[in-house]
């Protein structure tokens, strides 16, 4: 394909093929005109160059163009789009917000116990897995939006902790696993880094990267976690194997013991995943999150070098790509959020809008519900980081 530069563009004019934003993103079809409002989208929104196959067949006129300016989603100030979504304002959000919080509470006070070396009641932590286990059932598309809300401060092992089980729960139902061993594979996704309590704080907030022997005092928290497990809290194998080998990778390259393939615990591989995608898309004090779908696109770009491929396969299924709470762009310059995903029209979920084409802001008890599949003249431009938003907006 062709790329031509969006300074280039010419309003009224067509081209004899589609022109698209990106490859699976049409921005007008064959021989329909490009309209001026289009290119000021493309100009607001910071994309440079547009693609397609055709040659132009109707060139714009010659009149000296004025000045684009971006839509009116573009001089919204200070929306704070996050509040939107994993800050619930409604009374039916509230108790399972209430509750998301609470478990991660509940695990804090485990995880401190832990840290301290001190005995812990496992009756306390196989309440939280039942009780995670059963919010999941009931409000899965809310639990997931919690994971990519990021507002939570501190508590952040547990807060960790509770949402690979998440992921890892939904993983697991989608891959079929059988019930004992799902329970198994959510008690060690809830429990894979307990290893890391008990090292030294200098080394796990540390900024930048580790030297050789701070990686290696890294690399020991498997062990060290399925000696806490097995050892202290006196769980089954099977989840002393998912923490144990989470690092496992699938090509070998991973660690403790270098398994590749089969012959890592499958519980290990998909928490690995989960684990993966929940690193990716929550702060660290080394590095800022990523956005869910560029979390996606990376998991995507594996090539079976860290993830068995069928795991990520199913992952992928159960979150969509642009997965479940996800802030996106739509053609026309409104924006919204993901509300449910289907795996066999991926880039066109159900979603809510959040502010709409004239600027109107929505809040969460009004938010618009829209089906892309039957909303046809509608598609996503791109993900939106609601905090890049606002901060480019205030």
């Amino acid at each position: 394909m062709k790329q031509i530069p969006v300074n280039r563009l010419q309003a009224d004019s067509m081209y004899t093929k589609p022109v698209y934003i990106e490859e699976d993103k049409l921005l007008v079809p064959a021989r329909i005109a490009i309209r001026k409002k289009d290119i000021e989208r493309l100009i607001a929104w910071g994309i440079e160059t547009v693609q397609t196959e055709g040659e132009i067949t109707a060139p714009g006129d010659d009149r000296e163009e004025e000045t684009a300016h971006p839509p009116k989603t573009g001089s919204l100030k200070g929306v704070q789009l996050s509040t939107l979504v994993s800050r619930p304002d409604t009374p039916e959000n509230e108790g399972t917000y209430r509750l998301y919080i609470g478990l991660i509470d509940e695990l804090n006070d485990v995880f401190n116990v832990i840290a301290a070396g001190n005995r812990v009641n496992v009756h306390i932590i196989d309440g939280i897995i039942d009780r995670l286990i059963q919010v999941i059932r009931e409000q899965r598309g809310r639990m997931v939006s919690y994971i990519l809300g990021r507002e939570i401060i501190g508590r952040d092992f547990a807060k960790i902790a509770v949402n690979t089980a998440i992921l890892s729960y939904l993983i697991s139902v989608e891959f079929k696993i059988p019930s004992q061993r799902l329970l198994q594979i959510v008690t060690g996704a809830l429990l894979h880094d307990v290893g890391m309590l008990r090292l030294p704080r200098e080394v796990l907030d540390k900024r930048g990267g580790l030297s050789e022997a701070e990686l290696r005092q890294m690399q020991t928290h498997p062990p060290a976690s399925y000696k806490i497990v097995c050892k202290e809290l006196l769980y089954a194998q099977g989840v002393g194997l998912v923490v144990l080998q989470h690092h496992e990778h699938w090509d070998g390259t991973g660690y403790p013991q270098r398994l590749a393939g089969a012959n890592i615990d499958e519980g290990a591989r998909i928490v690995s995943v989960a684990d993966a995608f929940e690193a990716m898309v929550n702060e660290k004090p080394y590095r800022n999150s990523m956005i869910g779908y560029q979390a996606m696109k990376n998991l995507l770009a594996d090539n079976s070098r860290c993830f068995d491929p069928n795991v990520l396969k199913s992952f992928i299924k159960t979150m969509g790509i642009y997965p479940i709470g996800s802030f996106i762009l739509l053609n026309n310059g409104a924006i919204a959020r993901i509300t449910e995903v289907r795996t066999e029209t991926p880039l066109r979920p159900k979603i809510g809008l959040l502010v709409d084409e004239s600027g109107k802001v929505y809040s969460r008890n009004e938010e618009k519900p829209i089906d892309l599949v039957t909303e046809r003249n509608l598609f996503i431009v791109r993900a939106l980081d609601p905090k890049d938003f606002v901060k480019k907006h205030e």
